[in-house]
This record gives C-alpha cells, structure tokens and sequence, in this order.
C-alpha cells in the first residue's frame, strides 16, 4: 500500500522565507502535530580581494569573557525560548515591564517575544530582583540567547 505525501504548502514556505528576510535570519523551523517544516537560506558567498601590503596581525579576541559566561550559567539565567523580536514593553511608549532592580515572582511577564506574528509573554523563571536585562528593545533574539539574569 503506498502512503500519500503531504502536499506542500507553497503559501506557508513563502511566509517563512519572507519572515527570513525581514528578521535577517538563515533559518526558521515550524511544526505540527505530525510534520514540520524547516527553511534555511544560505548566505551569499563573501568575497574579499587581498590588500596590497599585508596589515600587522592583530590578537583574535579571546572567546566569550569569563563573566558572560557566568550569566549565562547562573541558575536566574532566562534563555529565549525562540526566535522572534523582543519587546520589553507591552506597547510602543508605554513602560518597560520589568528594569534591572526591580523585584519579581515567579510567572511575573518580563518580557514579550514576537514569532510568527505572535506576542509571547516571557515570564519570570524564579521570583526574585533583576540583576540584568541582556537584550534591547525591538532586537532580534535566537533560540537559547541570554535575556535576562533574576538573583
């Protein structure tokens, strides 16, 4: 017996490879119940011509310093649960939900992230103060990137 394929939804790649191209992202994944549906731009190749006099070598920097990476393991650290846009306020010119020094609860919104044209309230891992927000207004977030620090 042979199984019928899933047809596919031309709109909904179009959809996505346009969101691609609004956020500046390579890659965006989507799924359902039974299927998923990933798109993935490469980046233009990158060309470069060689300088005429070599320039002197300059240190490469050293990898994330040693406090950046303490953040991102402390046991506060709020990590985006997605890619999209952060918003730290509900609404353009409104206040901010949370700012560094500002004590929390648990489930407490810090932050929303839009996906896919979907506002996704960011709540708060732990109750207890702010001690950093990691992100800006209206950036970009990936999957896994550091938000916010709660002691």
């Amino acid at each position: 017996m042979m199984r019928k394929e899933k047809e596919i939804d031309e709109g909904l790649v179009r959809q996505m490879a346009q969101l691609l191209d609004e956020t500046g992202l390579t890659e965006i994944e989507y799924s359902a119940k039974d299927w998923r549906l990933r798109v993935v731009r490469q980046p233009a190749p990158v060309t470069m011509t060689a300088p005429a006099a070599a320039a002197p070598m300059v240190p490469a920097p050293a990898a994330a310093p040693v406090a950046e990476v303490r953040r991102a393991d402390h046991p506060g650290a709020l990590k985006s649960p997605m890619v999209g846009t952060v918003y730290l306020a509900p609404e353009p010119g409104a206040a901010q939900f949370v700012k560094p020094g500002d004590t929390v609860r648990e489930g407490q919104t810090l932050m929303i992230i839009e996906a896919m044209k979907v506002m996704n309230p960011i709540p708060a891992p732990r109750s207890g103060t702010i001690a950093e927000i990691a992100v800006a207004n209206g950036e970009p977030v990936e999957y896994g990137q550091l938000l916010a620090v709660v002691e």
